[in-house]
């Protein structure tokens, strides 16, 4: 799988950049603000939660587009 990947919630209000099997960036977005965090999976339950985002096995998660989601990055 090439890296990185791009999910969201299907209600729009987070977006997933996932950078590697262990690392992710979530944005989310609240009014006109958008709220970075970087998350580094060292647990178990963790690295599950990746695993399932990349394999679309989530309640709500879907593919997003990765250009948008780079824009949430700029703003």
């Amino acid at each position: 799988m090439d890296f990185p990947q791009y999910r969201r919630y299907s209600n729009g209000s987070s977006y997933f950049k996932i950078l590697d099997d262990r690392t992710f960036i979530e944005y989310q977005v609240v009014g006109n603000r958008v709220f970075e965090h970087r998350i580094t999976a060292r647990q178990y339950p963790e690295i599950l939660r990746i695993k399932e985002m990349l394999g679309l096995e989530l309640p709500g998660i879907e593919v997003a587009d990765g250009e948008h989601v780079e824009s949430l990055q700029a703003r």
